[in-house]
């Protein structure tokens, strides 16, 4: 008999987006500028030299892409704030026509039957408080962060319940400070590094705060892209050590954050020297959220293996599948992801806030876009969360990354994630095949 992979029916059915990467308008209606605006003028950082300064224009053409969020039947959507849009400088004056942008932004949301869930940083930062405090790398940063998290949610809180705080801090940590991949940039020590990944947790700790005082009946969490490592095979020893290997990996940011320690032993043998925190930061770190966001992608496995710590990462075959960036596509990763976050936090809610692939996807001479591989990467992705579920995983929601093609951060324009298809010289969106597919599972609430 064929398996219904139908979900739950109060399930989240989303897609996802980043300010920096669709909004363009760089320099419109008093917006300040960005350490990703500053990061993209250095020399061979983006391919291309491409930067965000228009991208798909959203500012301007948000009225059409909601519209379109309408016609494929997304029940919900995550989207950024451009902190410098908000506040130029990072702090101090408001730009009340930064906010009035999000204002209109949520009740079109609103008007069309979608529920907004609001991502308070993506990455963005006033290249001012980069400026002044030298970004993360000032512990200071934290608490200007909660008070720029108090203007937002004071003007969208009678709207909006559904808050992240925090999208992906390794990526403006460790990517910009240990790789010099992303924004702000510029190498430093493996101290300083982590040192930025506990102040933004800081900051994650203290906008959760000022969330739950301004937004009635709010729904607040952190997104992380956290470490998915998983049994090479399904049998002992290998599951032992993945799981153990799933702990240890993770305990720069996720268990800090929901159990308010650190694990020094673990934390040393993956990310170096521990940073300067006090017990009281710890109980900020871990104030309680509703749930947490997974941003999923790809991780490789591992199998027992008898040196220190009892595991090692298996590489993968040259051969294995692969997206246009280059990711192997690993949906049992995803599976076993959920499980364990299931093992370790029992009754934590979890949500997808991403999982998507680039594609190399063209335009048909009929003018559609036949992107099945991203179907195909789509089918056996949602079947993994759909198993996990069916084994007591506490899943409740999926965003799909991306609602659109868009500024891929240091790739540039040439990679693709989107279910539209934007063409940037004209700014015209065309639904593709992928698309009308998750368009076609939102309706009937399970995997075709």
């Amino acid at each position: 008999m064929k398996q219904d992979y139908r979900f739950p029916k109060d399930f989240i059915w989303g897609s996802a987006t980043a300010s920096y990467q669709i909004e363009g308008a760089w320099q419109e209606d008093g917006r300040g500028e960005s350490t990703w605006d500053r990061f993209c003028r250095r020399p061979g950082k983006v391919i291309g030299g491409d930067t965000g300064n228009i991208a798909c224009d959203h500012y301007h053409l948000y009225k059409e892409d909601v519209a379109l969020m309408k016609d494929l039947g997304l029940k919900n959507y995550r989207f950024s704030i451009a902190w410098p849009r908000i506040i130029p400088d990072g702090e101090g004056q408001l730009n009340q026509k930064g906010l009035d942008f999000y204002n209109r932004l949520v009740d079109e949301l609103l008007n069309a039957g979608i529920e907004p869930l609001i991502t308070l940083f993506h990455w963005d930062l006033p290249q001012a408080l980069q400026d002044k405090y030298k970004g993360w790398k000032d512990r200071r940063l934290a608490q200007v962060f909660a008070d720029y998290c108090d203007v937002v949610s004071r003007s969208l809180g009678d709207r909006v319940k559904s808050w992240a705080t925090i999208n992906e801090i390794m990526c403006f940590t460790t990517l910009a400070h240990k790789l010099d991949m992303h924004a702000p940039g510029g190498i430093e020590s493996e101290k300083t590094t982590n040192q930025t990944v506990h102040n933004a947790l800081l900051g994650h700790g203290l906008a959760t705060q000022v969330l739950r005082k301004n937004v009635k009946d709010s729904f607040v969490g952190l997104v992380d892209n956290n470490e998915a490592p998983w049994p090479v095979m399904d049998t002992e020893p290998h599951l032992s050590a993945a799981r153990k290997a799933w702990k240890e990996k993770n305990s720069q940011r996720l268990f800090p954050m929901l159990t308010g320690e650190y694990d020094d032993e673990a934390y040393v043998r993956h990310y170096g020297e521990m940073p300067d925190y006090t017990d009281e930061d710890l109980k900020i770190i871990s104030t309680a959220v509703d749930y947490v966001g997974i941003n999923f992608y790809n991780c490789p496995p591992v199998q027992a293996a008898e040196n220190a710590v009892g595991y090692e990462t298996v590489d993968l075959p040259a051969a294995y599948p692969k997206t246009d960036m280059e990711w192997p596509i690993t949906p049992d990763a995803l599976y076993w992801n959920l499980k364990y976050l299931k093992d370790f936090f029992p009754e934590l809610p979890v949500i997808i806030t991403e999982n998507g692939m680039a594609s190399d996807d063209r335009m048909s001479e009929d003018g559609t876009v036949k992107d099945y591989d991203r179907i195909e990467y789509l089918r056996a992705h949602l079947r993994a969360c759909h198993r996990a579920i069916e084994e007591g995983a506490n899943l409740k929601g999926y965003y799909l990354w991306s609602l659109m093609d868009n500024f891929e951060w240091a790739f540039g324009y040439s990679k693709r994630f989107g279910m539209i298809r934007v063409e940037y010289d004209t700014q015209k969106r065309t639904v593709k095949e992928s698309g009308k597919y998750y368009s076609r599972i939102i309706s009937e609430n399970r995997v075709l």
